[in-house]
């Protein structure tokens, strides 16, 4: 059985793209371009803001990239005022992440979001210390889909790879899954569809956090 669950944090725990679409845009406009839409930025981001920015900048308007260096520090000035911008939990979330506590499992979350911002979101949300790991985006650590921090997570919980689940909503995330050799959950109230999903063939597939407990061996 699982002994510590890894979630990604945007589209998997909370539901950040009001606050991602919000900072985006603020840069955009800034540099007088057009704006993004939350439908388009759901494709956009789950690879680090570097990656966000430069399909955000081709969509609104500088394809040759000009301002490309330029939009970095700027989302990282407006994200660090604006990242918990309607931030919210999926419906049930709270409930699942009880469940798992209540059964001694560890928990932890792994995001390409800069750490610092992802350490500030998640305690803002959950309290400080309710999650026994927390890993963004930070030097010396590869973003996913690379592997080693689920490593690096598993290691320092004491948890061997084989009693770790990862959950996930992108093909970021099932990629990431399948590179540390781990079982992995895919969910379905994220910012992607069923069918990138379906084609990693994750371990699971939940169309509710509270799915987690059939997992557990408990009726939902």
């Amino acid at each position: 059985m699982y002994r510590c669950c890894i979630f990604d944090l945007d589209g998997t725990l909370l539901d950040t793209i009001h606050a991602l679409a919000y900072t985006t845009n603020l840069v955009l406009k800034r540099l007088g371009l057009g704006t993004v839409d939350e439908e388009h930025l759901k494709h956009f981001v789950g690879d680090g803001y570097r990656t966000q920015m430069e399909r955000c900048l081709k969509y609104a308007g500088d394809p040759e990239l000009v301002h490309y260096e330029e939009s970095l520090p700027m989302y990282m000035e407006e994200f660090a005022k604006h990242c918990l911008y309607e931030v919210r939990p999926y419906p049930g979330i709270l409930e699942m992440a009880e469940f798992l506590k209540e059964r001694g499992v560890k928990m932890a979350v792994l995001s390409n979001k800069p750490h610092a911002r992802t350490v500030e979101t998640i305690e803002t949300v959950f309290g400080k210390g309710y999650f026994d790991a927390i890993a963004g985006e930070r030097d010396g650590v590869p973003k996913k889909p690379d592997p080693r921090g689920v490593f690096v997570l598993a290691e320092e919980l004491g948890v061997p790879l084989n009693e770790c689940l990862y959950f996930g909503d992108t093909n970021t995330d099932m990629r990431t899954g399948q590179n540390a050799g781990v079982d992995t959950a895919g969910v379905l109230w994220g910012f992607r569809g069923r069918e990138e999903l379906e084609a990693f063939h994750p371990k699971y597939l939940l169309e509710h956090p509270l799915e987690v407990k059939k997992i557990f061996g408990e009726d939902h």
